[in-house]
């Protein structure tokens, strides 16, 4: 029965695929909080500042929170592709054997083979699709932790009328020196968090 055997291998690929898909979109969205001391923002109106972006994204709870939700959705999405794919297998392996112990009829074994063949092949699709959506998901859930970011961001340069506001990251990193004293990044966090813990509460 090489088409049976060939039924067990993809089955074994499409849940090796999956796994990896939303292991992948869930370890990009994990936080990895670091601990660095908060300072009193020195700078002045007119000053250039900037912001170290992935300090921000790490401390920021909002942005912990939605990735801790997407990551319980891929976890449940993954645990169930992989129970399909156990069952699939399963019934592969039943089919194999009564077939081999000619306990089928040439008929119910073409229909049951088709039938499995069916399943694998939604199983497929339905991989697929929840990886998809789920990297939309994360997508979405990037853009709306981005957009609070810079509706603080305007929010607060009202208040304190900064010439100009540097976003930084370690991959992307403008500034190759900088005064500690134009680095606002744990007032931006400080400011988020308590602005997310507000609407948070008023939400619960």
């Amino acid at each position: 029965m090489k088409k049976t055997s060939l039924i067990l291998s993809i089955v074994a690929i499409v849940i090796s695929v999956a796994t990896i898909v939303l292991s992948f979109v869930c370890g990009h969205s994990k936080s990895n909080k670091a601990a660095v001391a908060g300072e009193q923002i020195e700078a002045v109106a007119g000053d250039v500042v900037y912001v170290r972006l992935d300090y921000v994204l790490n401390n920021y709870d909002m942005a912990a929170d939605l990735s801790s939700a997407l990551d319980s959705k891929a976890q449940a999405i993954q645990d169930d592709l992989q129970k399909q794919g156990r069952k699939l297998e399963s019934d592969a392996k039943s089919f194999e054997n009564q077939y081999n112990k000619g306990l089928l009829t040439r008929s119910a074994a073409e229909q049951q083979q088709q039938s499995l063949m069916q399943r694998e092949q939604d199983l497929n699709n339905l991989s697929q699709q929840k990886s998809a959506e789920l990297q939309e998901e994360s997508i979405v859930m990037n853009n709306q932790i981005m957009d609070a970011i810079q509706t603080f961001l305007t929010a607060f340069n009202e208040e304190h009328q900064f010439g100009a506001i540097i976003g930084v990251t370690d991959a992307a990193n403008m500034v190759i020196f900088g005064n500690q004293a134009l680095d606002i990044t744990q007032a931006v966090v400080d400011g988020l968090n308590a602005e997310y813990i507000k609407t948070r509460n008023a939400n619960n």
